[in-house]
C-alpha cells in the first residue's frame, strides 16, 4: 500500500500555530494548488488544500512560512471525522506533511514584505516519523539566513566532510 502526495503551491495565508495540551506543536495551513487545465473563461483554477504540520516541523513553518510564499509539501492523505455541534458527522481530509522545502526567498530586507523569486531553493526540513528533523537555534528566527548570499564564506578544511 502506498499513500505519499508531493505538492507545490502557494499559501493563502500565514501558518497557525498551537500547541496540544500536552505541549507538542502542530501548524495548519492551505496551500493552493494550480490545476493543469484552464477554465471555460480562460482563467486558472486551483485546489486549495490544509495541510498538518507537527513538532519541530511545525515551529519551523509557522516561522518561515508567509502568505504567497511558494512551498512544496510532501506527506500524506489523512482523512478524519467529528461529529459536530448540530450532530452531523463532518470529514475532513487534509494533507499531513513530513517534509516541507520553502521554494521561495523572502525578501526582509527590501521592505516590500512580499516575495521575491529565487534561483535556490532556501531550505528542506524534514518531520514526524522520517528522523531528519532539524534543530535550528532561535536567536537567528528574524534574519534571512541568505543575507550574505554571494561573499566569501570562512571555512576551515577540517569543517568539511570530505
Amino acid at each position: 500500500m502506498l499513500n505519499r502526495v508531493i505538492l507545490i503551491g502557494r499559501l493563502t495565508k500565514d501558518p497557525e500555530l498551537r500547541y496540544t495540551p500536552s505541549g507538542v506543536a502542530v501548524t495548519q495551513f492551505t496551500l493552493a494548488v494550480d490545476r493543469q487545465f484552464t477554465a471555460q473563461g480562460g482563467e486558472r483554477e486551483a485546489d486549495f488544500i490544509p495541510i498538518v504540520t507537527w513538532r519541530q516541523l511545525a515551529e519551523t513553518c509557522a516561522n518561515y512560512l508567509r502568505k504567497g510564499r511558494l512551498t512544496a509539501v510532501e506527506g500524506r492523505i489523512q482523512v478524519r471525522n467529528y461529529e459536530n455541534n448540530e450532530g452531523k458527522r463532518v470529514y475532513v481530509t487534509e494533507i499531513i506533511a513530513d517534509n516541507v522545502r520553502f521554494l521561495e526567498s523572502s525578501n526582509r530586507e527590501g521592505g516590500s514584505g512580499g516575495n521575491s523569486s529565487a534561483t535556490r531553493e532556501e531550505s528542506s526540513y524534514g518531520g514526524e516519523g522520517r528522523g531528519n528533523q532539524v534543530s535550528r537555534s532561535n536567536n537567528n528566527n528574524n534574519q534571512d539566513p541568505f543575507s550574505d548570499d554571494g561573499k566569501p564564506i570562512d571555512i576551515s578544511d577540517d569543517d568539511l566532510p570530505f
